[in-house]
């Protein structure tokens, strides 16, 4: 099982005070990640770095530089259905 890990020049501190969520925690990226936005096609992610946010989280898949908000379900997968081109705007966003 691969580590948790942080985006590059970020630190925890940080992503909590952009998003104003003071739990804020990287999670594990290995588990199932999907697209489910757009056009119905279900597209499979393949996450480098998850964020969480209680019931949502942010994904950066590996050889993209976007980042996927989703719904993060009890058994740990993640449905996305929007997409940022910045961490600093995604987190915003949430």
């Amino acid at each position: 099982m691969a580590d948790a890990q942080l985006p590059s020049g970020w630190t925890l501190q940080q992503i909590r005070d952009v998003s104003g969520d003071r739990e804020a925690v990287a999670l594990d990226p290995d588990r199932a990640v999907k697209w489910v936005g757009g056009t119905g096609a279900h597209e499979v992610l393949h996450p480098e770095i998850i964020l969480g946010f209680h019931d949502l989280c942010l994904v950066k898949p590996v050889h993209d530089d976007d980042w996927y908000m989703g719904c993060l379900y009890d058994d740990g997968s993640i449905d996305c259905w929007s997409a940022y081109d910045d961490l600093y705007e995604a987190l915003r966003g949430l």
